[in-house]
């Protein structure tokens, strides 16, 4: 068990515990809290003839070289805080957890009592106000903040699979035909030369916790658990999970690394914290992305920009061609067409969306009636998304889908109700001819 304790912009506290469980004879579980580098790691190892332990204690090594050899590139991105440079840490992850997955795959080609051995790897690098994850496998990574918990980390398993597919519900492997294969995992560290990594970097705020851990643990926690237990005396937090899972059975090795981000000080660092919460209660209240999760909604605002109008400055053109969409975090923005006002729109409202449908002109102008802020996506960014992330694309194009149908439905509505008001009119039109030719007809007479 150690603590960590490393002044940068923000101070950021370390434990990690790792137990053999009340089942197994040996612990293949290995756990990294390194404190120079603020690197977390958790693994999982599987193989017969200790050589799960083999794997995950070659991964945690591998994944600290490459990383403390790169630690250059990591300040860099601390520094200049860009979207290359948070990319290139990304990188740094992925070709660390390579580099593991090659090593531990060309040992078990070499020696025959360790052929097929392999790990899960569960990583989290803090630098400056930035968080980076490389995952494989089915240990996770939880974030706790603002007392709700958020899984960060997707399981690489059978079991996730098959809730994703729609075979089975979540909790009913034991009752379905693949009870057998339910901790098969569908990705591994060094069960093949290489492996797909799962990588993606998010905002940290002051007060954040964090929490890896392998299947030994989170098969016995509830959303609540974990929440309880970060509250209590901190450097016993990952003893008091590990005891937690034993108390339930232990079947497996547990392990678990807790992280804390100290709450700020500084009334910059707090507003940052706010400011987040802000744009991710927005962003959740909108239809198009209502169905997202916490982890998705991060993913969104990675490639978002927060930007400021002041009022009766002009947002979108009319007929000039734009890539952008723009919602609303703070202020009133007017939509008008050719100088007639549309509506008024306000926070958590948003606009210039078919831009991501087409190229096709802007067909009104917004314009900030007062002091706006607005979180602007463009085209190209919203569609690396969707190439890079198959579910959270199917997510955000179905509820595309959904908006521009109530919108068309609505545009059907209002059409046929102008269209029953002009025929009502005509009809009007045509009694007051017809009254008006009689009564002519009369004063002929």
């Amino acid at each position: 068990m150690r603590e960590t304790d490393k002044m940068d912009t923000q101070r950021i506290l370390a434990m990690a515990a790792t137990d053999v469980g009340r089942q197994r004879d040996r612990n293949e579980d290995s756990v990294l809290a390194d404190s120079a580098l603020n690197l977390f790691v958790v693994a999982d190892g599987m193989g017969g003839h200790a050589a799960g332990e083999v794997a995950s204690k070659m991964a945690t090594e591998w994944i600290h070289k490459v990383v403390t050899e790169n630690r250059e590139i990591i300040e860099k991105a601390t520094t200049k805080g860009t979207s290359d440079s948070r990319q290139a840490v990304l990188t740094v992850l992925e070709n660390a957890v390579q580099a593991a997955c090659f090593a531990i795959h060309e040992r078990g080609q070499a020696e025959a009592d360790k052929r097929g051995m392999g790990t899960t790897s569960s990583v989290l690098l803090l630098s400056g106000e930035r968080g980076f994850i490389a995952h494989v496998g089915d240990s996770r990574i939880y974030l706790l903040r603002d007392n709700q918990l958020h899984q960060l980390t997707e399981d690489h398993s059978l079991q996730n699979e098959l809730v994703r597919r729609g075979k089975i519900r979540p909790g009913e492997i034991d009752k379905s035909p693949y009870a057998k294969f339910k901790n098969a995992v569908t990705r591994a560290v060094g069960a093949y030369e290489s492996v797909e990594t799962d990588t993606f970097d998010f905002e940290v705020t002051p007060g954040d916790q964090f929490l890896l851990c392998s299947d030994g643990l989170h098969f016995y926690l509830q959303d609540g658990d974990v929440a309880e237990v970060f509250k209590g005396n901190f450097p016993d937090t990952a003893n008091r999970l590990v005891a937690m899972a034993n108390a339930g059975g232990g079947h497996d090795n547990i392990s678990a690394v807790v992280v804390r981000v100290e709450m700020a000080k500084s009334a910059t660092q707090s507003q940052r914290a706010i400011d987040l919460a802000e744009r991710v209660d927005v962003l959740k209240q909108i239809p198009l992305f209502r169905n997202l999760s916490y982890k998705e909604i991060i993913r969104l605002l990675n490639v978002s920009k927060v930007k400021t109008f002041r009022a009766k400055s002009e947002i979108i053109r009319e007929g000039e061609a734009g890539d952008e969409m723009f919602v609303i975090l703070a202020g009133k923005i007017r939509l008008s067409k050719s100088g007639n006002v549309i509506l008024d729109l306000e926070r958590g409202a948003h606009f210039g969306e078919m831009a991501f449908v087409d190229k096709s002109p802007r067909s009104a102008t917004a314009t900030a009636e007062i002091d706006c802020r607005v979180l602007r996506l463009k085209r190209d960014d919203f569609f690396e998304i969707i190439r890079k992330e198959p579910v959270l694309a199917t997510k955000m194009l179905w509820a595309f889908v959904q908006v521009l149908s109530q919108r068309l439905r609505k545009t059907t509505e209002d059409l046929s109700g102008a269209l029953e008001a002009v025929e009502l009119t005509d009809v009007e039109f045509a009694d007051d001819i017809t009254i008006n030719t009689d009564a002519a007809t009369l004063r002929k007479q």
